[in-house]
C-alpha cells in the first residue's frame, strides 16, 4: 500500500511514489506497521521528511506529482509560498491567489495529496487553528498540524 512507512513524532507517514515522483504523503496513528523504503525514491523521502522532523528549516527537493484541479494547484502553489515560521488564515491565502472562496481555499488545503512538502499546516482559520486534513474537531490530526506549527516556532490554539 505505501512504498514507506516512517516514524513521526506524533505516529507515523505514509509515502507513496510512482512515475518517478512522491505522489501521495499520508498521516498515519503510531499502531501502523513501519514500512522499509522499497525504491530509491521512498528513501529519499523519507530521509528528506525525517530531516524535517529534525531540523524545521530543512526543505525539500523532491519531484511531485501534481493531482488536483488547476484551482488546487494555484492554491498548493500559494502554499508553498508561506515561509516557514509564517501562517496565512484561509481568507488569507484566497486574496494572495486571487480567489473570492476562503472556504474553497479550505477545500483545497484539505484536498492536499502533498502535506508536509506542501505545508498546508501554515493555513488556519481566523479564529484558531482550523480543520486539518478535511478533519475538523479535536483529534488526531489537529494534533498533528498543532505539532508541526510548534516545530516551526508558531503556537496556536
Amino acid at each position: 500500500m505505501f512504498n514507506a512507512v516512517i516514524d513521526a513524532p506524533f505516529g507515523k507517514v505514509g509515502i507513496r511514489t510512482g512515475g518517478g515522483a512522491v505522489r501521495e504523503i499520508v498521516y498515519l496513528g503510531a499502531h501502523t506497521a513501519s514500512v522499509e523504503p522499497d525504491c530509491e525514491l521512498a528513501a529519499r523521502a523519507a530521509t528528506q521528511i525525517q530531516r524535517y522532523f529534525e531540523h524545521a528549516d530543512a526543505g525539500f527537493d523532491l519531484p511531485l506529482a501534481s493531482p488536483g484541479t488547476p484551482f488546487q494547484r494555484r492554491v498548493w502553489a500559494g502554499i508553498s509560498a508561506i515561509e516557514r515560521g509564517c501562517v496565512l488564515t484561509y481568507g488569507e491565502l484566497a486574496k494572495r491567489i486571487g480567489s473570492i472562496s476562503a472556504r474553497a481555499v479550505g477545500q483545497a488545503c484539505g484536498s492536499n495529496y502533498l502535506p508536509i512538502v506542501i505545508p498546508c499546516h501554515r493555513v488556519v482559520s481566523a479564529s484558531g487553528i482550523g480543520g486539518f486534513a478535511h478533519h475538523g474537531g479535536e483529534g488526531f490530526f489537529r494534533d498533528v498540524k498543532r505539532w508541526l506549527l510548534a516545530h516551526e516556532g508558531v503556537n496556536i490554539r
